[in-house]
Order: structure tokens, then C-alpha cells, then sequence
């Protein structure tokens, strides 16, 4: 699905041998099938009328872009989870707009406070704990204790079992690293000797490792490296780059929990297969014979027949495994009645036309697919960051391992995975969540690969991506053997035994970290009959910006 791409990209190729030009043109084509390309589709039809024609493509063989489903089926059950987008997140707080797109398409966000199991934790004692492994700490070993307000955004889950104290002296440390870690939990950054009235200032623009090492006297590689890896997906990169502020507001080691979400948005609103139960919902509203169901819910368990994606008695049509690496007005660029998209599909060139364009894909990508495009615009789109992150989930044939140890979420920071949690307890639309430990479950592990320490954002993503990228299925099955094997007791787990399924989804290109100064702006704007979408032109990287940049998009075509 990337070769075509990277081959743009990296090696401008421009010749794709002989292109079939199809005698398709349509009112609308969209480049990107994720959240945001599906809604830009969405706005359209709704905007100027459902028999307008419009085409999606992609060049993945999913739509939904990062809200990918990941199915298990274990012991003859189903089991259900996400391998990207994963919550709406704080939905009651989005624009009237997403609200609209929300309930056309029948998602009712009323449902999920009894979809949630809020109480499942709680009922089955699960917490927040920390697994220090072998090979980096010298032993494997469970704390219960999570070192971090990482676990503080799943809804329901158990806080730490144990004080801060007493956690720092089970954790595997030498003393004076034991001595550091409690220092660091009890700390604050009034310690730091500034005036007040410059504090803020100070956390805003100063290192939270130089907070740590001079003011809090850390120097033990234990504790630093327990640092770094406490804030994963939330700041996206490691701490040793963040302010102390960002820190902070990530809950990285040294800073107490506190409420994530406010009590209105509840980190809940979550289907079963995450974001993935909204990119079906919209196909269907764009496709409706594609799947039986009347709402979000409904959809769930649905059978989707792809084959009908893409019939030509479609007004939307959704055409996947489609690598767009050419789009180019038709005429002169004021006069143009038509923009021509070219794309790649099974090594094969082929060309549509469209009146316009939503570029609903990777920003980073854009200056290199769209010809003649501003200067300007395209230095600014090329400016954009990105972080490579990766969801693992892995079926269970029972978690008695993680009931046992009392395991809702466990922090690893010696591991790829720096996470490892229970899925969401959601049922809804006749998929039941795990109901015992004797059941089959998927647990999700997550993992930010960060490059060498010290070095800039940019080149750190690049060397972590790269590196993620170079692995095989093999390595990663290995790497989660180890994890789970060294941190479950022999008698409760055995890898070859309990482990039914794996599902590794990298994204080489995970949450936008946007561009400096006005690149995002500048980078956004419509040129002639095309306009750019995505979550990226916010920048932002959750469902409901990824609808909005859509809506704008659209509106933007006039």
C-alpha cells in the first residue's frame, strides 16, 4: 500500500508506464479513505444532494484510514478491538457540525454510558501497575503502581494499590535510584527556585529532564529511563524532549493523577472496534446496500460486502488498493473545469477526473502528488511531524494471568510495548465483552518507538521509524512472548497455550505534531479546485478535527 507512495516521494518517479484513462469523472474525488476523507464524501452529498457523484480513494484494502478493526476469533468467539483510532474524545464538547454527521449516521452518544462496563474494573480489581522486566532492570517484577497518570484515561480503572513509598522500595532500583523515585513522586515543581510570579514561565521553557536532574538531583538511569517512557501516546514523543509543562499535562513520572476528561465527557464513547464503528457507519450512509443495519450500533456486527464498494451504479463509490500519485488541473488553473487524478492500483496506472478534489491523505504527502502546487504552500506542507507509533492486540484464551495480578493497565517501560492494558469493557449491538477470566479477551499493547536519546523530534521519528518498519512478524511475535512470559507467573500463563491470536498495526505515520509557526495555515489552503482535508490541516489527530477539516475542505470547493 506505501511503495507506490515512497516511490513518489523519495524517487519523484513520474513515469507509471501506460495510463487508462477511464471514462469516469465525477462531481467529487476524494483522496484518502480515512475518517476525514469519508466525511469530506459525507458534506458533499449532503451539501449539494445524494446523487451527486463522488469517488473515494485509498490505498489501503480497508477504508477508515487510522481507525482500523481488528477481529479476533477465539475458541469460537469473537472478539473485537481497534489497531488505530480508538475513542471519540470528548465528543459533547465538538461543533454542532459533528454532532449533525454523528446522528445521520446513527451514532447515538447517549448509548455509551450503559455500553461501558464503568464498573468492570472495579468488580474484577483491576488496577494500575507497572511491570519492571529482566532484561533491562535486572528482574521481572509487577508493582502495583503505576508511576504515572498514563493509566488515568481509562475510565473505571483502579488507581495505584500501594504509596508512593512503599512502590519505589518494592521497585527494582538500586538504593539511591529507590531514594530518587520517591523524590520524584513527592516532588513539585515548587521546589523549583524561581519567583512565583515566574514559575509558569519557567515549567513553559524549561526541560523536564533539566527538572529532574537539577532540581529533583535524578541521575540514576533506572528512574530517567521510568521517565522517559511515562507519557507514550499522549505527548507522542519521549519526555526528555517536553517542557516541563507538557510534562506535566501528560502525567509523566513526578506529577499526580489527575481527571483527564471532564465529568460531561467521560472517556467512554468508544465502540467495540474503536473508530472503525464510525468509518462503517459513514460507508454505510454513503453506500447503503454495502451492510444490513439501521444505526452505528446495528453495524457493529455487521457483515460488510466490499464488492459493492465500488459498483458503478453507485453515486459514492469507494475504490481500495488505489495509490493516487498524480493530481493536476485540466487546464489552465483559473479556467480549469476538471481536475485529473492518477493513481496506481495492482502495479497498473489509471486515471479519473473529477470537478474537484478533497486531498483527505498524509499532509507530507501532498506537495509531491499535486502538480504545480504554491512554493510556498508546499514547503509549508512539508514541515509537518508526525510520530510512529504502534497498536498490538493480542487474543487471549483467558485472562486469568491479568485478573490475578490485578492487571487493568500495565506500564513497561524496559519494553517496546510501554503499555499493556485490558481492552474496553464494551457491549453493544450483540457483541458481549468478556464476561470472566476464564473467557477468551483481547488485550491491547502499545508501543512508541523513540529514536536515540537527546536527539531532535524530527530525527528521532525517523531513525524509530525506520526501525519499526525493518521488523518482521516474527520479531514482534518474539518480543511479545518475552514481554508476557516475564511478567505473568509460569503457572497462570503459557505463551504456546494461552495465546490464540496476534494483530501488529504500525503506523509509520501516527498523531500530527504540526509545523512550525504558520506552515499549518499556509499548508492548508485551496488551490483552484482542490482543498485539503484531514486531521493533519488542523493540526489535531482525533476523530471529530478530522470531520471538521473535512467540512471545511468542502466548503472551501465553493
Amino acid at each position: 500500500s506505501n511503495e507506490s507512495a515512497h516511490d513518489r516521494a523519495w524517487n519523484q518517479r513520474s513515469n507509471w508506464g501506460a495510463t487508462t484513462r477511464l471514462r469516469e469523472t465525477y462531481d467529487l474525488v476524494v483522496v484518502g479513505g480515512g475518517i476525514s476523507g469519508l466525511s469530506a464524501a459525507y458534506f458533499y452529498q449532503q451539501k449539494y444532494g445524494k446523487d451527486k457523484r463522488v469517488l473515494v480513494l485509498d490505498n489501503h484494502d480497508d477504508f477508515g484510514g487510522h481507525a482500523k478493526r481488528n477481529e479476533h476469533v477465539i475458541n469460537g468467539q469473537l472478539r473485537l478491538s481497534y489497531g488505530g483510532s480508538q475513542t471519540l474524545v470528548e465528543p459533547l464538547h465538538a461543533d454542532k457540525v459533528v454532532h449533525n454527521l454523528l446522528k445521520d449516521i446513527g451514532v447515538d452518544l447517549h448509548r455509551f454510558k450503559t455500553a461501558y462496563d464503568v464498573g468492570f474494573y472495579e468488580r474484577n480489581n483491576l488496577g494500575a501497575v507497572t511491570y519492571f522486566n529482566k532484561e533491562i532492570f535486572g528482574q521481572d517484577k509487577v508493582v502495583r503502581h503505576p508511576f504515572c497518570n498514563y493509566p488515568n484515561y481509562v475510565e473505571g480503572l483502579l488507581g495505584a494499590k500501594i504509596s508512593n513509598e512503599e512502590a519505589a522500595q518494592q521497585a527494582p532500583l538500586s538504593d539511591a535510584g529507590r531514594k530518587q523515585l520517591v523524590r520524584v513522586l513527592n516532588g513539585s515543581v515548587q521546589a523549583i527556585k524561581v519567583p512565583k510570579e515566574k514559575l509558569k514561565d519557567y515549567i513553559e521553557t524549561h526541560s523536564y529532564f533539566d527538572y529532574l536532574k537539577n532540581t529533583l538531583g535524578v541521575d540514576d538511569p533506572g528512574v530517567l529511563r521510568m521517565a522517559r517512557h511515562s507519557g507514550l501516546d499522549w505527548g507522542s514523543t519521549g519526555t526528555e524532549l517536553m517542557s516541563i509543562a507538557t510534562a506535566r499535562s501528560c502525567g509523566a513520572l513526578g506529577f499526580a493523577p489527575v481527571a483527564v476528561f471532564d465529568e460531561d465527557n467521560p472517556y467512554i464513547h468508544h465502540f467495540p472496534d474503536g473508530n472503525a464503528g464510525v468509518a462503517r457507519a459513514l460507508v454505510k450512509w454513503l453506500i447503503p446496500g454495502v451492510a444490513k443495519g439501521n444505526n452505528a450500533e446495528e453495524l457493529v456486527l455487521a457483515k460488510f460486502n466490499y464488492a459493492k464498494l465500488d459498483k458503478s451504479s453507485n453515486t459514492a463509490r469507494i475504490r481500495l488498493n488505489s495509490t493516487v500519485v498524480n493530481v493536476e488541473h485540466g487546464e489552465k488553473l483559473r479556467n480549469s473545469g476538471y481536475v485529473t487524478v492518477n493513481y496506481i492500483s495492482d502495479n497498473k496506472s489509471y486515471q479519473v477526473k473529477g470537478k474537484g478534489v478533497v486531498m483527505a491523505c498524509y499532509n507530507m504527502i501532498i506537495p509531491h502528488i499535486v502538480s504545480g502546487l504554491p512554493e510556498e504552500q508546499s514547503a509549508a506542507l512539508k514541515l509537518q511531524g508526525k510520530n510512529p507509533m504502534q497498536y498490538t492486540t493480542v487474543g487471549l484464551r483467558n485472562w486469568r494471568a491479568m485478573k490475578a495480578l490485578g492487571i487493568g493497565v500495565a506500564m513497561s517501560p524496559g519494553n517496546m510495548h510501554q503499555a499493556v492494558l485490558m481492552d474496553f469493557p464494551v457491549s453493544m449491538g450483540g457483541y458481549e465483552y468478556t464476561r470472566t477470566s476464564d473467557d477468551p479477551c483481547v488485550i491491547q499493547m502499545i508501543s512508541c518507538p523513540y529514536g536515540k536519546f537527546g536527539e531532535p523530534r524530527r530525527e528521532q521519528f525517523r531513525e524509530a521509524r525506520y526501525r519499526m518498519l525493518g521488523l518482521q512478524f516474527k520479531d514482534y511475535e518474539q518480543e511479545i512472548r518475552s514481554h508476557l512470559s516475564g511478567m505473568f507467573p509460569r503457572e497462570l500463563f503459557d505463551f504456546d497455550r494461552d495465546v490464540a491470536s496476534i494483530s501488529v498495526n504500525r503506523w509509520a505515520h501516527g498523531y500530527s505534531n504540526g509545523g512550525p509557526g504558520d506552515s499549518t495555515r499556509i499548508g492548508r489552503q485551496p488551490f483552484g479546485r482542490i482543498t485539503i482535508a484531514n486531521s493533519d490541516s488542523a493540526p489535531g489527530s482525533d476523530a471529530k478535527t478530522a470531520m471538521m477539516m473535512a467540512h471545511r475542505a468542502v466548503n472551501e470547493l465553493g
